[in-house]
Parts: structure tokens; C-alpha cells; sequence
């Protein structure tokens, strides 16, 4: 299956997608899944990070 095939197909009630298809799809939808989680854990650890060195900084100065 083409990539363009792919993106051209629109999940409705009217047409049933391949196995290929759904396979595809269901694989695509969790990489961006793991992308986007991954993404996610970077930016609360780094604010994590960011927010403890405030704090250390803060008590130092005290």
C-alpha cells in the first residue's frame, strides 16, 4: 500500500479498511502515540529539573 493510498483513506461507516490498511493505521496512530508521550516526559522532567535548580538557588541565597 502507497503512502498516498493511506492518506487518502477516511475511516466512515461506509467503507470497511484493509487489514493492511488498519494495520497500518493502528501502527502510525501508536508511534505518535509513544512520540508524543515521550515528548511529554521530556518537557515535565526538564521543568522538574528547572523548578529543583529555582529552589536550590533560592535556599541558597537564604
Amino acid at each position: 500500500m502507497s503512502e498516498e493510498e493511506l492518506n487518502s483513506y477516511r475511516l466512515t461507516s461506509l467503507e470497511e479498511p484493509s487489514d493492511e490498511m488498519l494495520e497500518r493505521i493502528m501502527a502510525d496512530a501508536a508511534a505518535d502515540a509513544r512520540r508524543r508521550g515521550e515528548d511529554a516526559d521530556r518537557r515535565f522532567f526538564d521543568e522538574l529539573r528547572e523548578r529543583i535548580n529555582k529552589e536550590r538557588q533560592r535556599l541558597q541565597m537564604s
